[in-house]
């Protein structure tokens, strides 16, 4: 298996000597080989927010950032009000404005983290970049194939770090598959399938009915919502997990709720660089589901599946031997798995762990950056800027195939 290259957006050893927006050289002022937190700004994510609620629980959670400057509502009243409410030191009314200035402070942020509606990525990630900061940013990256792939050009000309939000990768168990899979423990990859069963738009909302939904507005969520918003996170974990690039897809999305306009079920078939097969089927309108995220992976050796909604088993099936259940935290495991399993064996890890993962990843090489060492390689698993443009790159192709009727359409090559 192809072994995966470093983030060339966030290179250490070209970014160790770069100082981040807000920040002066480790030597001027004296921090260096300080372990003190990064400074963090959040745009978008209001209080009422839940998706801000978890991602500021993730960020802190082990102490390795501090909150210290927020833009938090479109309304800027509000967005100071909700700010000086979380005990913000700075807030802000708009997310622009948030940037140019802590970018012109001596103690200023350093990453930001956008979670705002998606027509916005592109412009506040751009401006981010331009002004130095590192970025973690929601998916799907941007609404457009041409604006991701700037930011992805702009990121590398600028050495920054860019984490998208993939976060279901931050499970043990996830951690747990892909090291497996990468030591050959499964033989050569030959069948993958990811559901993401959800049943929350199983009937239209009365703020959908109204028009008041931004998820449903094509021009802010993006041309499908059953694409950008979660079966992106179902592309990205077979590719993460299982190491392959997805040569094809054959897609057929809609809307099965009468009356809806967004797409809410995507059914979608994948052929893999290697010869794979990969099948998903993404919905949000399944009457009754939860959330339903899966994987099944099978390779000449055996295969592996994991369920989301209990997290901390993974199923591993060999050949010609019994099936064995792992459990997250247990003895034997990879060390990918063991570096981002927060409490012990036998208790529970949750959704805002697993995103803290990717937070306290993304931490280790900043950190390292800083101070012109080189951080564990299993940091760099948190998922990249490259992993935010393969997923608007699935989108894209995903879309082109249901308008030819389900025909077979190639996906980009994958960087080198």
């Amino acid at each position: 298996m192809t072994q995966r290259p470093m983030s060339d957006a966030c290179d250490t050893s070209a970014q160790s000597s770069l100082p981040m927006a807000g920040q002066a050289s480790p030597q001027a002022s004296g921090e260096a080989g300080a372990a003190r937190p990064l400074r963090l700004a959040m745009i978008g994510g209001g209080v009422a927010s839940f998706i801000g609620q978890v991602r500021r629980a993730a960020a802190q959670m082990d102490g390795r950032y501090q909150l210290v400057a927020a833009a938090l509502s479109s309304n800027a009243d509000r967005s100071l009000q909700q700010a000086r409410q979380l005990g913000v030191a700075r807030g802000y009314g708009d997310g622009e404005t948030l940037l140019r200035e802590e970018a012109a402070r001596e103690d200023g942020a350093e990453v930001v983290a956008i979670l705002t509606p998606n027509d916005s990525h592109f412009a506040l990630a751009r401006l981010a970049l331009e002004l130095g900061f590192h970025v973690v940013c929601e998916k799907p990256l941007t609404n457009s194939l041409a604006q991701a792939r700037a930011l992805e050009a702009l990121a590398k000309r600028g050495e920054r770090c860019f984490c998208v939000a993939y976060g279901y990768t931050g499970y043990p168990m996830v951690r747990q598959a892909r090291a497996m899979i990468e030591a050959g423990e499964l033989g050569e990859i030959r069948q993958l399938q990811c559901d993401y069963v959800q049943g929350h738009l199983a009937r239209m909302s009365d703020a959908e009915v109204a028009g008041e939904d931004w998820h449903m507005q094509a021009a802010v969520a993006g041309e499908s919502l059953i694409l950008g918003d979660i079966a992106t996170h179902a592309f990205h974990m077979l590719e993460y997990v299982s190491g392959l690039s997805t040569r094809e897809v054959s897609a057929d999305v809609v809307a099965v709720v009468p009356e809806r306009t967004a797409h809410d079920n995507a059914n979608l078939m994948l052929r893999y660089t290697n010869g794979a097969r990969g099948m998903m089927w993404i919905t949000q309108a399944a009457a009754g589901a939860e959330h339903g995220l899966c994987f099944r992976i099978f390779g000449s050796k055996g295969g592996l599946e994991w369920h989301q909604e209990n997290p901390d088993k993974l199923l591993f099936r060999r050949l010609d031997d019994a099936p064995q259940w792992l459990s997250k935290g247990a003895p034997g495991l990879h060390p990918a798995s063991r570096r981002v399993s927060s409490v012990a064996f036998g208790h529970p890890e949750g959704y805002r762990e697993a995103f803290a993962s990717l937070y306290s990843d993304l931490f280790e090489v900043i950190d390292a950056a800083r101070h012109g060492t080189r951080a564990d390689p299993l940091a760099y698993w948190y998922p990249d800027l490259r992993a935010g443009v393969r997923g608007v790159e699935f989108v894209a192709t995903a879309l082109a195939s249901t308008n030819a009727n389900g025909e077979w359409v190639a996906m980009p090559a994958t960087s080198p």
